[in-house]
């Protein structure tokens, strides 16, 4: 590569380390996405090549930076973010990452996150691992905190358990605490259990299966519907016109992995194929690519997906 025209940006050591990343690497990805060469002689970064490379790896940097300077790691996910928003012209973070809840790991992460402060109907579909459930229950506990919202309500289907929940011994929370299991633990990642005890103890969160939603107006609430895939096109219906004033709601589900005998009843797919560009509605997508579990669950998902398609041919 030539050298090229140069620049020098000033960085904190902290902040340089972090941009160069382990061994290079987190430079190496900057330097192949805008086809520059970065060095870091020593109080900041050098930046070698053409001007337009050299604009948007400066803004990936600096993105970058200020992670850093806000006391976040910077991973290689978090490069891959920086150096999407540089070239699409993207600057910052979405409300809910800014409040710190969470930080956005993927381009399709930060853009998931934009329209549930945007909208109030947010659709987050994709495989497992993406991240869909755990930034819906962080943005909903963000608004929670912020008084933008008096409660915090999840409900997924009960598949499991076949809906009949009133067969099992206990109350409400011991009945439907085993199949909530996934979303009490994000909870408890974003809230603490301490402080989630005290707002579950207030009534200010709740966690019930979709056969609870019945008969209820969900007023100055943030709604998730979890495992959305697994309701079927009555439930669906039923559960979006729970919305009552000055409430939100993200439905997550992947519809490639439909539990319901049959899978044609799915209300998810049917209600994003008749929603999709309706005011107020935004769809997010998810890929493999957005896996942020360990890497090996990428490559399964993966291959799981090839081996449907070899069936269905």
């Amino acid at each position: 590569m030539s050298r090229g025209p140069s620049e020098f940006l000033p960085l904190p050591d902290e902040a340089v380390r972090a941009v160069a990343g382990p061994g290079g690497r987190h430079a190496a990805l900057i330097e192949d996405a805008f086809h520059v060469l970065m060095e870091t002689p020593g109080g900041g970064v050098s930046l070698n090549g053409e001007a337009k490379g050299r604009r948007a790896a400066r803004q990936a940097i600096e993105t970058l930076a200020a992670r850093v300077a806000s006391r976040l790691e910077v991973s290689a996910a978090d490069v891959r973010v920086a150096i999407d928003q540089a070239r699409t012209g993207a600057t910052g973070a979405s409300p809910a990452a800014r409040r710190g809840a969470v930080a956005a790991k993927t381009a399709a992460q930060a853009r998931y996150l934009e329209a549930l402060a945007g909208h109030d109907l947010v659709f987050g579909l994709g495989p497992a691992g993406t991240g869909k459930t755990f930034l819906a229950v962080a943005h909903g506990a963000g608004l929670l905190r912020s008084g933008e919202v008096e409660r915090l309500v999840v409900t997924r289907p009960a598949v499991e358990a076949g809906e009949r929940l009133g067969f099992l011994p206990g109350d409400l929370t011991e009945k439907v605490d085993p199949y909530m299991a996934p979303v009490w633990e994000a909870m408890i990642d974003i809230l603490g259990a301490e402080q989630l005890r005290r707002r579950r103890d207030r009534g200010e969160i709740e966690v019930a299966p979709i056969a609870f939603m019945r008969g209820r107006t969900l007023s100055h609430a943030f709604v998730i519907v979890d495992e959305a895939q697994n309701t079927s096109r009555l439930q669906m219906k039923m559960v979006l016109t729970r919305l009552g004033e000055g409430s939100r709601m993200a439905v997550t589900g992947d519809p490639s992995q439909v539990d319901l005998i049959n899978s044609a009843d799915s209300g998810l797919a049917h209600a994003v194929s008749i929603l999709e560009g309706v005011e107020g509605v935004a769809v997010a997508r998810f890929t493999t690519a957005d896996v942020v579990r360990h890497p090996l669950v990428g490559r399964i998902v993966e291959a799981y997906d090839a081996d449907t398609v070899r069936r269905s041919r």
